[in-house]
């Protein structure tokens, strides 16, 4: 049943007042904007309808909610007014005073009550960010306040002395300054600053800002102005208050020149604008800088310029007859998320998607929003179902920025992150310390294709010659490459079909093209038929086999590039292990770390089956290296992939036994030191290896034998307590199998004699002239250095080029030995120091 007049007054005054107490004290917006808008818009139609119904305290009487009992009340000396608003009318189709009806009223209005034509305004950007006074005495700030209901707001002094663009001082003008000026104008977040914090937040995995402008208002109503400092904040000044000891100039355009000149930043979009068809001129080419200012609008103001006709109309309630606010199309809009699916990067990367009810949002239909990672979703606790805000500014990708609880369905319950990849079934990860999961099953993942193909090609993995990035996208985009091992397949044809391919865009292009070949090209009358149709299948590997006949002898079609791109693809098919080893892009595997687990492990079938407890024994490998190798191998499409590799062909020249020291690294100690039990640290599973010798030893032993051997009674029993799990009894037994056959492949005789350099760990940085420093740091290597990428404490000496840059600076800035290109030739010729 309808509601009465009355009945929706109430229920229109109820809503309006709560979304005032969650905006103005609670700083946590409940509804949009644009919906904040659409309630005061039917009040106010509703109390114009029905003066009867209209109150002292209605929302349409008043400007805010009075400030929060944190901050200390400041009366203003003279009221902080709002502004009635205007929207644009998208069925008003070209005509601009129907489009724009109410701008061309309030213009019309000031016409016929100034009986002047084409009045001057002055017209600025509508910042989005929390209005503010700031009061000087004699040149000197000594009191800020926000708004709050219009009539008295918050002290915010001390958390506005800490933002920069507020003056301390008045600038020296060359007069006395005046004894009271009033300065009003918006404290605002900068978009870029605010993106950058937001981005910091996900990388600490805190919480995010809702938007610029609840940055502002939430950084300035801090309890503590340290908190305040640290946030970025701006001020851009629009307006005056109270005066005492200065003569203003005639119009508000000159007015704000002499804030300028004070020190006060004012924007630089402040303009004037004459009559009607100015503001909306004006409207316009703000509207189209909008998405590359540096900071948030939500509109523009036009103010009459001179203030004798402010003073003529005066003012009506909360507003003055002489001002505007025209408003852009919402950045923020409300809407229901329908679901939440995964979305994989290139990299791996798991990143939940929304899936919306389409809802116009600045102009623009959005229908996905990002939600960041699985953390923001709980700390928004989003859930299927929900009704939502969503805002997009700029050419920010459309996010979620909170819930609007009250409109939650029953039944609906909190979102999990799923544990296989919606692309390929491998599983999803997150390793500890981060905010994202990552789909590990790099090779065989469709989503991550195109970057698993341009790191096997690229130069440090197997170094295919002719293959750079733009042909690596090409062979995924067209179908050529659905797997690494499909590179060994192609043939010249097949990259002179892809190349044709990269060069048609469209179908039509592709007829062109074939019509511009001089028959070196062709295709027969039924595929000509069907690309006519242009089917979306034509882009794909079998469809161009199928019927784009390529004659590469004619000499008519250039092959000498395709030629030696097989011829790259075909050289790389021997190569090293450290290097196939580095080209599967498994995550944290760089060069050097590939270079010790071919060392000590000898084959690619003792890398791909070594578990992570056993890998953590190797040199410089920690348990998260450990783990993401393991996994890698573990995952059945990765697996896949390596052999059909091995399968084409792929062959190391430099495969052996595993190394002689694992006799030395590899024992009982060893596999407890590793296992996660509180308790059980190095010297306890010392004690234990030492005392039982094997796995199986230790296995049929109890709790209080293992403390008769050296272990803690705590130690022991949250050992039994690790193995009483299935899973990790199981994992137990397959590192001790894995370390049996690892031992009983390695050679028993002893290691041969260290190197000169055996131990040390050395940085290359700079130019050198001699060589490259991939030769010097392989033949540092072969004299027992360890290769590292960045400097640290533990660096034994830095070899510097020409241009050094950061590293050498920390090198210096730490202590490490540094040598020059000279000492390195002379110890390299020498072979020792």
């Amino acid at each position: 049943m309808a509601k009465s007049p009355s009945e929706r007054i109430d229920e229109l005054r109820r809503l309006i007042e709560d979304a005032n107490h969650r905006y103005y004290v609670l700083d946590d917006a409940s509804i949009p904007d644009a919906e904040y808008d659409a309630l005061m818009r039917e009040l106010e139609a509703l109390e114009a309808a029905h003066p009867d119904l209209v109150t002292a305290d209605s929302p349409t009487r008043t400007v805010g909610t009075r400030p929060d009992a944190g901050f200390a009340e400041v009366r203003h000396a003279i009221p902080m007014l709002s502004l009635a608003n205007a929207f644009e009318d998208p069925q008003g189709g070209d005509d601009d005073r129907i489009r724009y009806r109410e701008v061309a009223e309030f213009e019309r209005r000031i016409e016929d009550r100034l009986g002047t034509r084409a009045p001057r305004f002055s017209v600025e950007p509508k910042l989005d960010g929390l209005a503010i006074s700031l009061r000087y005495e004699d040149g000197v700030f000594v009191q800020g306040a926000t708004r709050g209901d219009g009539a008295t707001g918050e002290d915010v002094t001390a958390n506005l002395r800490q933002v920069r663009a507020v003056p301390l001082r008045l600038r020296n003008t060359g007069a006395p300054p005046p004894a009271l000026l009033e300065v009003r104008g918006e404290v605002y977040m900068p978009r870029r600053e605010f993106e950058a914090w937001n981005a910091r937040a996900l990388e600490r995995n805190e919480r995010l800002l809702a938007n610029p402008r609840n940055g502002a208002a939430g950084s300035l109503r801090q309890l503590d102005p340290a908190v305040t400092r640290r946030r970025p904040l701006a001020f851009f000044a629009y307006g005056i208050g109270a005066v005492d000891g200065l003569e203003l100039p005639e119009t508000h355009s000159e007015t704000l020149a002499l804030l300028r000149g004070y020190g006060f930043p004012v924007a630089a979009e402040v303009d004037t604008a004459t009559g009607f068809d100015g503001l909306i001129t004006y409207y316009r080419r703000i509207g189209a800088l909008r998405d590359a200012l540096p900071y948030d609008i939500d509109g523009v103001v036009y103010k009459l310029d001179r203030y004798d006709q402010q003073r003529t109309l005066g003012f009506v309630s909360r507003a003055p007859r002489w001002a505007l606010a025209h408003k852009y199309p919402a950045q923020e809009q409300a809407t229901q998320l329908r679901a939440i699916e995964i979305q994989i990067g290139r990299t791996g990367a798991a990143t939940p998607v929304a899936r919306l009810e389409p809802v116009q949002v600045a102009g623009v239909t959005v229908t996905n929003a990002t939600l960041h990672n699985a953390d923001q979703i709980a700390r928004l606790d989003v859930r299927e179902g929900d009704s939502v805000i969503v805002r997009r500014a700029g050419d920010v990708i459309p996010e979620i920025v909170r819930v609007i609880d009250e409109r939650r369905p029953a039944g609906t319950v909190p979102w999990t992150m799923p544990e296989a990849c919606p692309v390929c079934g491998s599983d999803l990860v997150r390793e500890e310390g981060e905010a994202v999961f990552r789909c590990t099953g790099g090779l065989a993942c469709a989503a991550q294709r195109r970057e698993a193909l341009r790191h096997f090609a690229s130069r440090r993995a197997l170094d295919i010659e002719g293959l750079g990035e733009k042909q690596a996208d090409a062979l995924v985009e067209y179908g050529f490459v659905e797997s690494l091992a499909d590179l060994y397949a192609l043939d010249v044809a097949d990259l002179v079909r892809m190349k044709v391919a990269m060069d048609a865009a469209t179908a039509a292009d592709l007829l062109q093209l074939v019509d511009d070949s001089r028959g070196a090209l062709s295709l027969d009358a039924s595929t000509r038929a069907a690309l006519a149709q242009e089917p979306p299948q034509w882009r794909r590997a079998e469809f161009l086999r199928a019927h784009l006949a390529v004659d590469t002898g004619s000499g008519r079609v250039a092959t000498k590039w395709a030629e030696n791109l097989v011829a790259g693809i075909h050289a790389s098919r021997r190569t090293t292990l450290p290097r196939f080893l580095f080209a599967l892009g498994i995550p944290h595997l760089g060069e050097t770390t590939a270079k010790t687990l071919a060392t000590w492990l000898g084959s690619l079938d003792f890398i791909r089956t070594t578990p992570a407890l056993l890998l953590q024994a190797l040199p410089d490998i920690g348990g998260e290296v450990a783990r993401s190798i393991a996994t890698f191998f573990e995952q059945p499409g990765n697996v896949a992939v390596v052999d059909a590799l091995l399968a084409a062909g792929v062959v190391f020249e430099d495969e052996g036994t595993p190394d002689p020291g694992l006799h030395e690294r590899l024992d009982l100690a060893h596999l407890l030191s590793t296992l996660p039990v509180n308790k059980l640290g190095g010297k306890s599973a010392e004690r234990l290896g030492q005392t039982y010798g094997t796995l199986a030893a230790l296995l049929r032993a109890n709790p209080s034998g293992w403390t008769g051997a050296g272990l803690s009674a705590a130690g022991a029993g949250n050992l039994q307590a690790y193995l009483a799990d299935d899973d990790a009894r199981a994992a137990l037994f397959a590192a001790g199998e894995a370390m049996e056959r690892l031992l009983a492949a390695a050679p028993v005789t002893t290691r041969q004699g260290a190197g000169p350099l055996d131990g040390k760990t050395v940085v290359l940085t700079g130019t050198l002239a001699s060589m490259t420093r991939d030769e010097a740091g392989a033949r540092l290597e072969a004299l027992g250095a360890k290769i590292s990428g960045s400097v640290s404490k533990k660096t034994d000496f830095v070899v510097a080029g020409e241009a050094a840059g950061s590293k050498l600076a920390k090198a210096e800035a730490l202590g490490v030995e540094v040598w020059d290109e000279a000492r390195l030739v002379a110890f390299l010729e020498r072979g020792h120091e």
